[in-house]
């Protein structure tokens, strides 16, 4: 295989386990929230695995919101991604990459050796820190790339929510490997070192890349050209934006230039920022209020019907960001992803409020579906954008549209805890 090919299919398979790694974290995180909120001060363990439900009066409300978790998994997120499209843009990206790496780490060991609910959140923080920090880092780095990049990283952030619920689910799941939530954050502090390797071995970036040298992955090559062949090569696909000239060096945008952009994004991040408002509020707002029966819910405990919603959610999200060359939703259909979504939350809030829906498997279809309308939203929007702008504009574009799920999670997580205990209320 020639040289050029490989590097660049070397850079796609980077991509894809960058997205992997650096949404890995926060998607175990999430999956882990009923467990961070049931920790016992004395031993940090608790009862979740016992049995199923036998009767609906044994199903119980916890006393708090998983929505709480969501908010400190995601509101550091937000306050990195509104400061980085100004400010971090001038930091190297392996440096940047570095951080990322060193707060994912620090997550999984404060998480996993906390006894106490306020220990595990602050770990729930450095997770979303470097989250955060790592999404806009990758998302501006692929604006030095061509297109397919942004579907390779796409598909990672989606395989990262399937292959963390489903490994965190099965290693605590007691039907299963029965191991204690905190032995298995544990074992996931081997993701970092497979992240740190990944940008530094597998990736190979473009000069016009602002990199401080650390890591010796430069490409030499004019980079911008010889991508231009291999999409061409690989998918017959003209990307027009990228006949804009040979030169890879890219001007300062000016604050009135940054102005004029934000503006011409909001078609873009409005329909995400409800997409993700809906999907959330679902994930950590509804579903632990939507519980079933040994009988109804294949014999799960409570924690366990909630970690396998999680799985299902992540496999939709996997699915549609990973096959977004089949089905593109041009710009003017977005919105439509938000309806649907929003007539998902509606589906939802009234199943928590008045339990109509008879068995779990039909939620867990609800579920799959929500997610995958999530996973098509999320690709859409960014490879749109990468088509639409031009080299100038589009390393600020995608950054600065990168805060448009923070803003929808967040959001949902102060939506959550009034919602959750409302309907606990009515029980």
């Amino acid at each position: 295989m020639p040289l050029i090919k490989r590097i660049s299919i070397n850079n796609l398979i980077a991509f894809w386990l960058l997205g992997l790694c650096n949404n890995f974290a926060y998607v175990i995180m999430l999956s882990a929230a009923k467990d961070i909120l049931e920790k016992e001060t004395k031993n940090g363990t608790s009862n979740y695995n016992e049995t199923c439900p036998k009767d609906e009066k044994d199903i119980k409300c916890t006393s708090i919101s998983t929505g709480s978790v969501l908010l400190a998994d995601i509101l550091p997120t937000l306050f990195i991604k509104l400061l980085g499209p100004f400010f971090l843009m001038h930091i190297a990206y392996d440096i940047r990459h570095i951080i990322v790496v060193f707060f994912q780490a620090l997550s999984y060991i404060i998480v996993g050796i906390s006894k106490s609910v306020e220990i595990g959140l602050i770990g729930v923080v450095f997770a979303s820190l470097g989250s955060g920090l790592g999404e806009i880092t990758y998302l501006s780095l692929a604006s030095h790339f061509s297109n397919n990049v942004i579907s390779a990283y796409s598909s990672g952030t989606g395989g990262a929510g399937v292959v963390g619920a489903l490994v965190y689910a099965a290693m605590t799941d007691p039907y299963l490997l029965n191991i204690s939530p905190n032995k298995t954050l544990f074992f996931m502090t081997i993701v970092p070192l497979i992240f740190l390797i990944c940008y530094s071995k597998l990736l190979k970036c473009p000069e016009s890349a602002n990199q401080f040298g650390i890591f010796n992955n430069i490409d030499n090559y004019d980079y911008e050209s010889i991508q231009n062949e291999i999409d061409e090569e690989m998918d017959n696909e003209n990307v027009t934006t990228r006949n804009e000239g040979s030169e890879n060096a890219v001007t300062p945008l000016s604050y009135e230039e940054k102005k004029k952009i934000i503006i011409s994004m909001l078609q873009f991040m409005l329909p995400l920022v409800v997409v993700y408002y809906a999907e959330y509020f679902i994930n950590q707002g509804l579903l632990e209020l939507i519980s079933f029966t040994c009988k109804k819910g294949f014999n799960l405990t409570l924690s366990a019907q909630y970690r396998w919603y999680q799985v299902l959610y992540q496999i939709g999200v996997f699915v549609s960001r990973s096959s977004h060359k089949l089905c593109v939703v041009k710009s003017k259909f977005l919105p439509i992803l938000s309806i649907i979504q929003i007539i998902n939350l509606i589906i939802f809030y009234f199943d928590a409020k008045n339990h109509f829906i008879g068995h779990i498997i039909i939620v867990m279809a609800l579920v799959l579906f929500e997610g995958t309308i999530g996973g098509k939203a999320y690709v859409s929007t960014f490879s749109q954008i990468h088509e639409k702008t031009t080299i100038q504009t589009r390393e600020f574009s995608l950054t600065f549209v990168a805060i448009s799920d923070s803003i929808g999670i967040v959001l949902a997580g102060f939506s959550a805890i009034p919602v959750h205990n409302y309907i606990c209320s009515l029980k």
